[in-house]
């Protein structure tokens, strides 16, 4: 069995992904960001960037995409985000899209989807993990949703 492949071994390593994205304007200037915690060591891997020309839901799928990608071995993963958008689309939207060819329903035709390819991405990612999802309320007080928007935020306005 390739290394990659999640197993139901018990010795995954457990792995907390908290995540954000944002946007100066909608579209506009946008960052992303990341914290992933190791539950058994407490070490921390952070990361973030962005793009000079996005979307809120760009930044969301990307800060799951890059915190997925920075992984070099198959985990236990919960992932926590403040975006109904993102978990919807991962527990709920995402079979459909992809049975329809990475197209949207719209009524009874099929439309683009927007962010597809980051979507084809994490479609690619989430099977090498085993995922849980669980939502944060966006600007509560959750004290790694506030450092991922806060990082998230300083990298959009790299691209200002």
């Amino acid at each position: 069995m390739p290394s990659d492949e999640p197993t139901n071994n018990v010795s995954l390593r457990e792995i907390e992904l908290y995540t954000d994205g944002a946007c100066s304007g909608n579209p506009g200037p946008g960052g992303w960001a990341f914290i992933l915690r190791d539950l058994k060591t407490g070490k921390e891997l952070t990361g973030s960037g962005g793009e000079s020309n996005s979307t809120n839901n760009r930044m969301e799928i990307l800060a799951v995409v890059n915190g997925l990608k920075a992984l070099k071995k198959s985990c236990r993963v919960r992932l926590y985000s403040d975006s109904k958008y993102v978990l919807q689309g991962l527990q709920e939207w995402m079979a459909g899209w992809k049975k329809n060819g990475w197209k949207r329903k719209e009524g009874r035709k099929l439309a683009e989807l927007k962010n597809a390819e980051l979507w084809q991405q994490l479609d690619e990612l989430i099977p090498l993990h085993q995922m849980s999802y669980h939502h944060v309320r966006g600007h509560s007080g959750h004290p790694e949703n506030e450092r991922c928007d806060l990082m998230a935020v300083a990298a959009s306005e790299n691209y200002r």
